[in-house]
């Protein structure tokens, strides 16, 4: 079994919400959506992840904000990718 044909691409990103916490001040959450597009044994698959983020900002401004929420999103899909795209060990035959 070859892992050789196998990726993974973020194809695109949105935050579709925002707000304060609940409890915590300063603190904003939300959700991003992301397209992932999936290459894996000559299938491809398209589908969309929807991300709970947070970020601790303050009172900023809401391209900030924005951008701090996109900022959790790309560090969750890289922590997701990498795990995605370890080589599994073969058996032997």
């Amino acid at each position: 079994m070859s892992f050789d044909g196998a990726s993974f691409e973020v194809k695109g990103c949105e935050v579709r919400y925002y707000g304060p916490h609940m409890t915590i001040a300063g603190r904003v959450t939300g959700v991003v959506r992301v397209i992932v597009e999936e290459r894996f044994m000559g299938n491809v698959s398209r589908y969309h992840l929807d991300l709970k983020v947070k970020a601790d900002v303050g009172n900023v401004a809401a391209g900030e904000v924005r951008t701090a929420l996109l900022g959790h999103a790309a560090h969750q899909l890289n922590r997701l990718k990498s795990r995605h795209s370890d080589k599994l060990p073969v058996a032997a035959e």
